[in-house]
């Protein structure tokens, strides 16, 4: 076997040393390619730099990260430090989140735009800026337990969108095909088409539905540090990284710190999560699988990872050696959700060869994923709504309309509306009609006894119940298209 599949605790990333920057096509000076007398213009004038040089530095960063896969960029600080990228930032963060750990909000803040942003920009060019501890929230998760979001605060939130807006144009060159999660142009829809059509097209016979134990709060900083390094030599940006990721939590009045783990709701965390498994796994994979015997694909949004291969062996043996990787750079693969399955076309063959049952699923951005026959009797992926989402989403639904008990009826209708509809929107694929008109029918069985709750006199029966599922609630349709047509038209199209 070659040096890559856990043979090394060195991560597989370009060959250059970090201490010394390449020059190739202007790009290690950050995309500096205006003329003089723009460039004089907006050293004296910052706030008045025109939008088209602005976008036009970032692609020409993106056109020398595009040249040379291992270019550092030495200079990108003036890029995060524009005022126009800075109030973009600005208004393009949520202005009814919760304000941080100072209390500041969007709308006090936006009360004194252009001193605040001017102000910000001046200790950015300083380095006087200082990231402040984040706040911590918890929301539920599926399987009952909870998952720790962070509220950071209005400014740290601006400069990070800053920095991702910068740091994507770098990136977005360097990220594999296979990576979806967090990334401009792609989508969760994407993902499930490729995962669908992989299956389906390729020698597909097992599949590996790997689970990261606590991603997010797992990583190291010491390996992030050293590959951001590795293509950002800018020592201002990597500076602010190292605030963001040292600031440590607020709870309770005490600050934690901690040299593991990012904050999920800070708009830097997707991206340091990117980079991080883009160096541990993406690049190792796809090494790894030059030297398969059989066919492997593979799928990651953010920290879900599903990889198909044709031979078991091959795909234990992976398994073994991803343990092992991730055991070097510290994270590891929960044991209870970590599944290795017969999957595909033969799975169902070979089960009642066996004679087993049905072929296992697999769960993957909500949806449940089953092997399954066409009318003509091909094989095809037939996607559910997974039980859980389902039934989690119908209990808020639930908890909701009670609240909303005594709210006039068409209030409650145009809430539930939006509700089916973008329930719809998203699970609305081929095959997944009936699970659709059975969560339109929960959804319509708890209005009907919220409102006969209203009150002792009901005159409520399902004749009206009807009528106002009808005049509010949106019939079940399939919003996407089969995977293999939506796909082949990005392919066609060059976007993938």
């Amino acid at each position: 076997m070659m040096n890559g599949p856990g043979k090394s605790d060195r991560p597989i990333v370009p060959g250059k040393s970090p201490n010394k920057a390449r020059k190739t096509g202007g790009g290690g000076d950050g995309g500096k390619g205006a003329s003089q007398e723009e460039l004089a213009r907006a050293r004296h004038e910052p706030d008045t730099v025109p939008e088209d040089i602005v976008k036009s530095g970032l692609e020409r960063v993106r056109q020398a990260a595009r040249r040379n896969r291992e270019e550092r960029f030495t200079a990108l600080m003036h890029h995060v430090c524009d005022i126009g990228r800075l109030e973009e930032a600005y208004r393009g963060t949520n202005r009814k989140a919760a304000p941080g750990v100072d209390g500041q909000t969007w709308a006090e803040y936006g009360e004194d735009l252009e001193r605040n942003l001017q102000d910000l920009q001046g200790r950015l060019h300083r380095g006087a800026y200082r990231a402040q501890p984040v706040g911590r929230g918890y929301i539920p998760k599926s399987d009952g337990s909870q998952r720790m979001i962070g509220k950071p605060t209005l400014e740290d939130k601006i400069v990070q969108r800053s920095v991702v807006e910068v740091l994507n144009a770098v990136y977005e060159v360097e990220f594999v095909g296979f990576s979806y999660g967090f990334r401009r142009g792609r989508s969760q829809h994407q993902a499930l088409d490729a995962l669908s059509v992989g299956i389906t097209r390729r020698r597909v016979n097992w599949v590996l539905d790997a689970d990261i134990r606590g991603f997010f709060d797992t990583l190291d900083h010491g390996w992030l540090v050293r590959f951001i390094e590795h293509r950002i030599g800018d020592r201002r940006i990597v500076r602010l990284i190292k605030k963001w990721l040292r600031a440590g939590v607020l709870e309770d009045g005490k600050r934690i710190f901690s040299d593991k783990g990012t904050i999920q709701g800070g708009s830097v965390s997707p991206l340091l999560a990117n980079v991080y498994l883009h160096y541990v796994f993406d690049l190792w994979l796809q090494q790894w699988r030059r030297h398969a015997r059989g066919d492997v694909i593979a799928v990651r949004y953010a920290d879900d990872l599903v990889v198909g291969f044709e031979h078991r062996e091959e795909a234990e043996r992976f398994l073994a050696e991803l343990r092992e990787r991730f055991a070097k750079f510290s994270l590891t693969l929960h044991p209870d959700k970590t599944r290795l399955i017969e999957f595909g076309r033969h799975a169902d063959k070979r089960s009642a060869g066996r004679g087993g049952g049905k072929p296992e699923t697999f769960d993957f951005l909500g949806f449940t994923h089953i092997c399954g026959r066409s009318r003509k009797g091909g094989f095809q992926v037939r996607r559910q709504t997974m039980r859980k989402r389902m039934q989690r989403k119908l209990h808020e639904v639930r908890t909701e309309l009670w609240r909303r008990m005594h709210d006039p009826v068409p209030e409650q209708g145009a809430w539930l509306h939006s509700v089916v509809r973008g329930h719809c929107q998203y699970y609305g694929v081929p095959l997944n009609s009936h699970k659709l008109r059975a969560f339109r029918w929960a959804v319509l069985r708890h209005w009907y006894r919220a409102l006969r709750r209203r009150g002792q006199k009901h005159r409520l029966n399902w004749a009206r119940m009807g009528r106002l599922a009808a005049r509010w609630l949106p019939r079940p349709r399939i919003c996407h298209p089969w995977p293999s047509v939506r796909l082949d038209a990005r392919l066609k199209a060059g976007a993938v």
